[in-house]
């Protein structure tokens, strides 16, 4: 039904207090209505606004609207300075979902003559499917138009299209993944309190045997019997979801608030909303009926005149077998659960032994978006960065600074293939690539980043010198194993900054080997990455990073201070130390660990009251055996030993049992872990000890209850 191309864009918004980079999306003309958006006031933007020269209309979000204009109903036909330039506010967009979108502001994207290339693939193409059409017939009529483009244009050759569902964009597959495995384990902990619930139930349950008995005797019927004992179990189901919704209430609000940004899309819901209270409701219902079925099916199923007969005290140790298997099933359940919270733990531990490659200490880091069109020259660009690092350098406090095109940690600036001068010359779509990143000579002394063959960059390496680069040690590994890296040399066309389309290719001379720099949360994010030095291939917008002699969250004002004295509406754009991003870089891994630890310590510790529970009853039911044998020559030992005995092998069952969901959840896990394998046995063979004392120590005070039976007032009981 409609196509629209939209582009991420940055916006230094400017003439309204402090000079700030807020995200912008530039979309193509008609987009926001195809979308179904709303305008609170004004219009979308016009067919002729999506050409070059009449592209200077903004519409903002509600959000921006309120926070930076102060929700002025007279905004519309009003100039905004936006990089430098001025907009006129065309529209403004209805209050809703789409406020918590990063997104604050939208630009009509307007195709330059040199943006039109086969080079550079920079857009995203939505579209709304025509009704009746499947996702999967759309893929197929992708693959034909990107088959036929890449036979008229070489440099597309091996280029696809995917079509997915706009969900997708927002809920990436790692994130689905690791939110069902939260919500199984959610879900185990809710069956082992189950098990729990009908285990004291049962227990109720057999106290009640006479009254139960005599309920029958005088006509009340086994169907009646059943629904009384069902309906005090979902009684007592549903009070406890009461208090649940309100604990979870509490326990939302601080899992939001620390909830590490990016985690979840921006504009996910997160609140206890009537869907979420249905659904409570539903799990509520359907706990209460698993642990009521139990005790109410065994209260159906009485003999009467057995119970009116028996001691209420007079039980083998062959009786209750129902509770023995739930207890069975509670350890089962959380040695599953305590494998993944193990394996995610050792993974955690692993990923903070990594070495970063770089130092983080005493370094703050910056983007600086310079506008589009500003620096066209490459002079241009060295001179203006020239005196950022000077004026930087000059403030208090200050060591030294560096220019990098991407940042540790982070991204690894662009995205480029590659030739090995010497090697037979492959197909353009078929070479390697690799990250290249422009930086300073200052970026060793910043990061420390280690030098292990050759040079790093310095005074010689000027824009009409000789043309080097390093490489990583995994780019060695991955692309010279064999071969001297300092013999080599590297073809590559150059990036012309404000032309999207790649110059010629030329030749760069590896002059030094760095020991690997991590990108990403973990080093297989990465892929193998050059260096260049900036004044080689110098870029308009870039990221400066300043190494400090004091703490470096205290220096951003007077840094800013000194790049403003150059260009007062150039903002500094999230300015953070590297300690802040590499615990950025580790908050995911981080939250979901706690997370799961905390649902394996629930399981653990809903798994040992359950075997304390079982066995403190049936220490109670078999005082008269109990007795017997202490009448007979048993000692206190020997009784705890019993108790002991039988705690330890139900536990040992649920054990057994239990491996084969830790292998599955081990094999679930297996693409979210680092640096161990999903059958991890250190991890099966810690979480089994844990469990197997838990329920040694749940047992041992039933154990000691046992061994301090009075035979003679146990025999005389009966």
């Amino acid at each position: 039904q409609g196509l629209w191309a939209q582009s991420g864009a940055a916006a230094n918004l400017t003439g309204i207090g402090e000079p700030v980079q807020i995200r912008a999306t530039a979309v193509v003309p008609g987009m926001l209505s195809g979308w179904g958006a709303r305008m609170l006031l004004g219009r979308d933007f016009l067919p002729e606004e999506g050409q070059v020269g009449n592209d200077h209309e903004v519409v903002l979000m509600h959000k921006l609207w309120i926070t930076r204009f102060g929700g002025r109903t007279d905004i519309l036909g009003k100039p905004i300075q936006i990089n430098g330039e001025s907009y006129t506010v065309v529209g403004v967009l209805e209050p809703g979902q789409q406020d918590r979108m990063p997104n604050q502001l939208y630009l009509p994207l307007a195709f330059k003559p040199e943006q039109i290339n086969h080079d550079f693939h920079w857009l995203l193409v939505m579209g709304r499917l025509k009704p009746g059409v499947t996702i999967k017939q759309a893929q197929g009529d992708m693959d034909s138009v990107t088959a036929q483009i890449g036979k008229i244009y070489p440099q597309d050759k091996g280029w696809g299209a995917s079509v997915e569902p706009l969900r997708n964009d927002f809920l990436p597959k790692e994130q689905i993944q690791g939110m069902w495995l939260l919500m199984g384990g959610v879900g185990f902990v809710l069956l082992i309190a189950c098990a729990n619930v009908a285990n004291l139930l049962l227990a109720r349950g057999t106290a009640r045997q006479r009254e139960i008995a005599v309920r029958a005797s005088i006509g009340a019927s086994r169907p009646r019997l059943f629904a009384q004992l069902l309906t005090e179990s979902l009684v007592l189901a549903l009070a406890g979801g009461f208090l649940g919704v309100a604990l979870g209430w509490a326990i939302l609000k601080l899992l939001m608030a620390r909830l590490p940004e990016q985690t979840l899309p921006s504009e996910a819901d997160v609140s206890l909303n009537l869907p979420v209270l249905l659904f409570t409701l539903a799990a509520t219902v359907l706990a209460g009926v698993l642990a009521g079925c139990a005790p109410a099916l065994q209260a159906a199923r009485l003999n009467l005149n057995d119970v009116l007969k028996q001691s209420s005290r007079s039980v083998s140790a062959g009786r209750y077998w129902l509770r023995r298997v739930l207890v069975v099933g509670e350890f089962t359940l959380a040695l599953t659960l305590l494998a993944g919270a193990g394996l995610a733990i050792h993974s955690f531990w692993k990923i903070m032994q990594l070495d970063l490659g770089i130092r983080t200490d005493h370094v703050l880091a910056f983007y600086l978006p310079v506008p589009e069109g500003r620096l066209k020259q490459p002079d241009q660009i060295r001179n203006f960065y020239s005196n950022v690092l000077n004026r930087i350098k000059a403030v208090p406090g200050v060591t030294t600074a560096t220019v990098t095109v991407g940042m540790p940690l982070e991204y690894t600036g662009f995205g480029m293939p590659f030739h090995i001068v010497g090697k037979p010359v492959m197909n353009p779509s078929e070479r390697p690539g690799g990250g290249f990143q422009p930086v300073s000579p200052e970026y060793f002394d910043v990061f420390r980043v280690r030098v292990v063959r050759g040079r790093h960059f310095d005074d010689r390496d000027t824009a009409g010198g000789m043309h080097v680069l390093m490489v990583d040690e995994n780019f060695v590994r991955k692309f010279l194993k064999g071969m001297d890296p300092l013999r080599q040399r590297l073809e590559i066309e150059q990036i012309i900054p404000g032309v999207q389309k790649l110059g010629p290719a030329i030749e760069w001379q590896i002059v030094g080997v760095f020991h690997t720099v991590q990108y990403g949360d973990r080093p297989s994010d990465a892929f193998p990455v050059m260096y260049v030095p900036f004044a080689q291939s110098p870029w308009p917008s870039t990221n400066i990073a300043v190494e400090t002699s004091g703490n470096p969250a205290t220096m951003t004002k007077s840094i800013a201070a000194a790049v403003h004295s150059i260009d007062p509406n150039l903002p500094l754009a999230n300015p953070q130390t590297m300690e802040q991003i590499m615990s950025d870089t580790r908050a995911g891994d981080r939250f979901a660990t706690v997370l799961l630890g905390c649902f394996a310590a629930d399981a653990l510790l809903l798994a040992a009251l359950g075997i304390y529970g079982v066995f403190s009853f049936l220490v109670e039911q078999r005082t008269h055996e109990i007795g017997l044998r202490m009448a007979l020559g048993a000692g206190q030992l020997d009784v705890m030993r019993l108790v002991l005995w039988e705690g330890s092998l139900l536990a040992f069952v649920g054990l057994l049992l239990g491996t084969t969901g830790a292998w599955l959840v081990g094999r679930a896990m297996a693409s979210l872990l680092y640096g161990i394998s999903a059958l991890d046995f250190q991890v099966f063979l810690a979480v089994s000890t844990v469990l197997l004392g838990a329920a040694l120590l749940a047992c041992f005070i039933p154990a000691q209850t046992a061994a301090r039976v009075d035979p003679m007032s146990a025999l005389r009981q009966e």
